[in-house]
């Protein structure tokens, strides 16, 4: 097969088109399920993705719907990409999330729980609720200049009592550790009466939420995704998991979390106190990394990815693999440290540099 091949180019626009997953993308390559997450990641549980950006946490969800679509018409997902919340102020962003769930559920709510006055009646009674409460002012940050003021004398006390390199080291530790907690209580105490007010309507939330689906005639269950929660700032994170978290136990609710796992903080002690999911307890974590610890399993995850591309270009899986001579694929998935995004990203720059020069592969 020559690289002026039409085929080639229909590979490359494929490829191209599907570097960035988009929402409801139907032409986008099938999730490859090396390991039988699809199965887990359908099941009525709550789950955790973790791992490296494009690495197909985006295109597991997308086709898990796809996939329950087609499979059950009892389990319907609501999708939630947290880039959406960006920036936003903690609490407000905790009450934009639910609100984004209910808004979901009412846009769907015909083909989903069919025509109840009720159930619109539900509805609009929540969305009102939470729209009241992210219009209520926030408390005054009175506590916050105490909290800082330990920040400074802990980061201080920390270093005292060893010799130099521990000083260094010791000294480090303490700061980065206090002042993570620091953050962590300047979220909770600034905003602490509108936490109050979150928590003290959530039992009524639940109530509303489980007549919501007594109503149903067909939807039994309701996956809520939430994407890319890596965006919202890391000390905002585990009081919104645990929100979430509180809402779909005791409810046919599951949450379906994809994050980076360096990047995100999903359970903290505070004082005694848990807040937040804790792994293997609250949610069953799912990861779909894949590194160099295991290079053949990575390389031949990458290899099928390629094959699922040559398919949609009617290209055929001997000719994919006469692209690459010797140990070209190795060294491609080498450079793209094992990541199906930047090893598709090189071989695109590859090819269009080889085209654009006339030569052969």
């Amino acid at each position: 097969m020559q690289l002026d091949d039409q085929r080639l180019h229909i590979l490359r626009q494929k490829i191209t088109e599907s570097l960035r997953i988009q929402r409801d993308s139907r032409e986008a390559v099938p999730y490859i399920d090396a390991a039988n997450v699809l199965g887990d990641i359908c099941s009525r549980q709550n789950h955790t993705i973790f791992a490296r950006r494009g690495c197909g946490k985006t295109l597991l969800l997308h086709h898990s719907t796809l996939r329950l679509n087609d499979q059950s018409d009892t389990i319907r997902t609501v999708y939630l990409n947290c880039e959406d919340f960006k920036r936003h102020s903690f609490p407000n962003v905790l009450i934009e999330i639910v609100d984004a769930l209910f808004h979901e559920l009412e846009t769907h709510l015909t083909g989903w729980f069919g025509r109840k006055r009720r159930s619109r009646a539900l509805i609009k009674e929540i969305r009102t609720n939470l729209a009241q409460l992210k219009a209520a002012d926030d408390n005054t940050d009175e506590t916050v200049r105490f909290v800082t003021s330990s920040e400074r004398s802990s980061s201080l006390t920390g270093s005292l009592g060893f010799g130099r390199e521990r000083v260094v080291d010791s000294k480090l530790g303490a700061s980065n550790s206090t002042t993570s907690k620091a953050e962590t209580e300047r979220t909770f105490t600034r905003h602490q009466e509108k936490i109050r007010a979150l928590d003290m309507h959530l039992p009524h939330l639940k109530q509303l939420l489980r007549e919501f689906f007594t109503l149903s005639a067909s939807v039994q269950s309701v996956f809520l995704q939430i994407d890319d929660l890596y965006h919202l700032r890391k000390s905002d994170q585990p009081f919104v998991i645990d929100y979430i978290h509180r809402l779909c136990k005791d409810l046919p609710l599951y949450f379906k979390v994809a994050t980076l796992r360096h990047a995100s903080s999903l359970y903290i002690d505070r004082e005694g106190q848990p807040i937040g999911a804790q792994e293997r307890h609250d949610y069953q974590p799912i990861n779909i990394d894949y590194t160099f610890a295991d290079f053949p399993r990575t390389r031949d995850q990458n290899r099928k990815i390629f094959l699922e591309f040559g398919k949609l270009a009617a290209i055929d899986d001997d000719d994919i693999n006469d692209l690459f001579k010797g140990q070209g694929f190795d060294r491609l998935v080498m450079a793209g440290g094992g990541v199906p995004r930047d090893t598709l990203s090189l071989f695109l720059e590859v090819l269009g540099t080889v085209q654009s020069q006339g030569g052969d592969r």
